[in-house]
């Protein structure tokens, strides 16, 4: 009895029982009052996640990966496959969050132990191929796809999409990123984000900020100016968060002027909440991070996967006096603010059972919309009187459908090329096929590299293709594709070299071969890009008779494929990066992807192999964005530097005339309002995308030679017809950042309006002024480099 009654006075003393008084409830009574009921222990839980477990890893990662074993092992009780999950208090009410990966499409476990049913995710198109389209209300659709299956698979948040810049085109997960440009970005990220968003789930946009390399990534320092932050690598973050406020901002691994991005006051405080006004809660990448108070008192609210340590120096940061109780508090808020609004917690009954044929439609026609024409030679459409086609190259019968890591996803299917000129009615030579299923075969039952841990395998050696045989293919057959496939993926950077961003020796002889024997026997030969990011063209991309970029296109490659060469859809993608004729020609190629610091040189290398090696014992590295805001189209056409295909760039099977461009004034007050027609001159259906750029004096401040301000894309345009598109032009447009005063300020002069089909291709311009010198808005001082960068000027 008396142990007993030592028990309630136990519990009434720490407020777990109180008479005539109900225990607060989330969603029922303020949140500030669920706060003050929960214990310190349960604050902490909440703000750490609940832990994960690495299915897969190699056994020499299993003892650095025991503090990462869950704290509550239930997220593979609740959704199978998810990358984390949130602590519950169940008796506050407080339900569980579910994230899971990722940006090409959700990532969870096609099938479930003891279970017969299927779990299949959609694979939409790779981010490249999204920004690609140029096309707001596309990509929102394809948000509402994604979302609906987020919905329906019992997930809450979605760790995507991805935003940061193609500085280089090397870096591993540019496919994962939109563009190298930050207009672009934010606004396709933003619409990504509200499509997702209005399926009633959450988005994480990633990864903020400046994580524009793969090497040593979560060792890496960036160190880059206070401008080139503020104007290209924070710029579409801060387009989207205005744009869209997603959910949640999942903070980079990376190091940003000597502070880790997930312990930068600065970044996650000053820039993404006071600056911004971000509403949600940021979380950290997974295992990012060193400090865990340091995190929390930057704003970094939430750490994943969470592991016993992080819960355990929290909870010692608060006795100690490190971190104010009142700081934790404000850390869960945020978090109790987003789980009100998640499916988990308003009790929705998921039926995973998402509509997966209606949503490889959304896929098959964002990827046909995405493709871009880089090429044609009289080649394309096919004319009715090909027949047969021959189909060279390993991935005409293997088709990429996505990059490796954590953004790829687990489909149910995918449609390689010669599956999709089946379907369209295309006869592919047999022989050929059996030639290349029977290597490729073989290859895979040899034995086939693997790169590492989640990064996926070595790809196949492109078969060796002799004269007799394309000699005895051109006889039998109307036309030849020829496929060149490239992949890569999180944890590592691709190589300056061949059969990486340039083409190997054996692909360069297949283009040859091939071109000369069909070509001589005047049929056409049509090569295809299934990349997903950039590489070399100008050594070989005058030898075929077309080239389509047809980039990483999801489940529904081949049949998007043969969509756009058999005429069914007209082309209208156009690029969101440059294709330089050189890598060294990038302004990063010198300094990318960093180098490893004095004292790293010291320490011995991993034995631990691939992502998971590199990850659990990072090398000291550091990176200088020497090239300042002369980044991509930026600086080749700022400098003059010819390229292969400049940004903007895609060709149609139809013609446009740009004309009667309208400014509403020629004299800047606030804003302007400018209109242009668009026809379409050609003799198929067709869509444009219209690129506006401005030119700006440079008075106080350098700028580049024109900066993208607006992007439109048409209505599908008749032969004949016209479409008018307006732009609006206010003062944020012509700014740039000023870091002396921490604002955007506008020069005073004359501004050119350019009207492109690409950044080179200017069809029509006007000209406004502006009459004095403008301090347009001010920023919080942040982010400063703690020493002076020598950064890339024009003369």
């Amino acid at each position: 009895m008396k142990n007993k009654l030592f028990v309630l006075i136990l519990l009434f003393s720490v407020g777990l029982i109180s008479v005539g008084q109900t225990v607060p409830q989330l969603g029922k009574d303020p949140v500030a009052k669920v706060i003050a009921a929960m214990t310190l222990e349960e604050k902490v839980s909440l703000v750490v996640g609940v832990g994960m477990r690495m299915p897969g890893a190699p056994p020499s990662t299993s003892a650095a990966l025991q503090q990462a074993s869950p704290v509550v092992g239930q997220t593979q009780d609740l959704v199978s496959g998810a990358a984390g999950t949130t602590f519950a208090i169940p008796r506050l009410g407080i339900t569980s969050m579910v994230v899971a990966d990722g940006p090409a499409g959700l990532r969870i476990s096609p099938t479930r132990q003891n279970d017969n049913a299927t779990y299949y995710c959609t694979a939409f198109p790779v981010a490249t191929l999204l920004a690609s389209t140029w096309d707001v209300d596309l990509v929102n659709k394809v948000g509402q796809a994604m979302g609906n299956e987020v919905l329906e698979y019992g997930v809450d948040v979605i760790l995507g999409p991805g935003m940061n810049i193609h500085r280089n085109p090397l870096c591993g997960r540019n496919f994962e990123y939109y563009s190298e440009d930050p207009l672009v970005t934010g606004k396709i990220g933003a619409a990504m984000v509200n499509g997702i968003e209005s399926q009633g789930v959450g988005t994480s946009i990633k990864h903020y900020a400046a994580n524009n390399a793969e090497t040593n990534r979560n060792a890496l320092n960036t160190i880059v100016s206070e401008r080139a932050l503020r104007e290209i690598y924070l710029k579409g973050f801060g387009i989207t968060v205005t744009e869209a406020q997603p959910w949640t901002v999942m903070s980079s691994y990376n190091l940003i002027n000597g502070v880790y991005a997930p312990e930068n006051h600065d970044l996650i405080t000053k820039v993404l909440r006071n600056d911004w006004g971000f509403q949600g809660y940021v979380m950290t990448d997974w295992f990012g991070g060193r400090d865990p108070v340091a995190m929390m008192n930057a704003g970094n609210d939430l750490l994943m996967p969470g592991n016993p340590n992080q819960t355990k120096a929290i909870l010692e940061g608060v006795k100690a006096g490190k971190l104010d109780v009142k700081i934790l508090d404000r850390n869960v808020e945020r978090i109790l603010n987003i789980i009100l609004q998640t499916p988990r917690f308003k009790g929705y009954k998921f039926s995973n059972k998402p509509d997966l044929k209606a949503h490889a439609e959304v896929t098959r026609q964002a990827a046909a919309e995405g493709m871009v024409l880089l090429k044609n030679n009289f080649a394309l459409p096919l004319p009715q009187e090909v027949k047969k086609i021959a189909a060279f190259g390993n991935t005409s019968y293997e088709i990429i459908t996505g990059g490796t890591g954590s953004g790829d996803v687990n489909e149910a299917y995918s449609v390689a090329l010669v599956e999709g000129l089946q379907n369209a009615g295309y006869a592919v030579n047999e022989n050929l096929q059996a030639m290349y299923s029977g290597y490729l075969k073989a290859a895979k039952e040899g034995k086939q590299r693997s790169r590492g841990f989640m990064m996926g395998s070595v790809p196949v050696s492109e078969l060796t293709v002799n004269s007799d045989i394309v000699n005895s293919m051109v006889n039998v057959t109307d036309a030849a594709i020829i496929t060149i496939g490239r992949n890569s993926g999180e944890g590592y950077d691709r190589k300056a070299e061949e059969g990486d961003f340039e083409l190997s020796s054996a692909e360069k002889d297949l283009i040859k071969l091939v071109a000369t024997a069909y070509q001589a026997k005047s049929k056409k030969v049509i090569l295809i890009l299934n990349v997903g990011g950039v590489v070399e063209t100008a050594s070989w991309k005058e030898i075929p008779d077309a080239v389509l970029l047809a980039w990483q296109a999801g489940q529904e490659t081949g049949n998007s494929i043969a969509d756009v060469i058999s005429g069914k859809v007209n082309p209208s993608g156009k690029l969101a990066s440059t294709f330089p004729v050189n890598y060294k020609d990038v302004p990063s190629a010198r300094n990318f992807p960093g180098k490893v610091t004095e004292q790293a040189q010291a320490q011995p290398a991993t034995s631990e192999a691939g992502m998971m090696g590199a990850f659990m014992r990072p090398q000291a590295a550091e990176v200088t964005y020497e090239e300042g805001i002369y980044t991509g189209y930026r600086y080749y056409n700022t400098f003059n530097v010819p390229v292969s295909y400049e940004f903007g760039y895609g060709l149609s099977f139809t013609t446009f005339e740009y004309s009667n461009v309208m400014l509403s004034a020629t004299k800047f007050n606030k804003q302007i309002t400018i209109t242009v027609d668009i026809k379409n001159t050609g003799k198929v259906p067709g869509k444009e995308i219209v690129q506006l750029y401005l030119g700006a004096p440079s008075v106080r401040i350098d700028k580049p030679e024109s900066e993208l301000k607006g992007f439109a894309k048409t209505r599908l345009l008749q032969p004949g017809e016209v479409h008018t598109l307006t732009f609006t032009i206010d003062e944020k447009s012509l700014a740039s950042f000023n870091p002396p005063t921490s604002s955007w300020v506008a020069d005073a002069g004359q501004y050119t309006v350019k009207f492109g089909a690409s950044s080179k291709d200017i069809r029509q311009t006007a000209s406004f002024t502006l009459g004095k010198y403008l301090n347009v808005d001010k920023e919080s001082v942040a982010l400063v480099p703690k020493a002076k960068i020598n950064e890339l000027k024009p003369e």
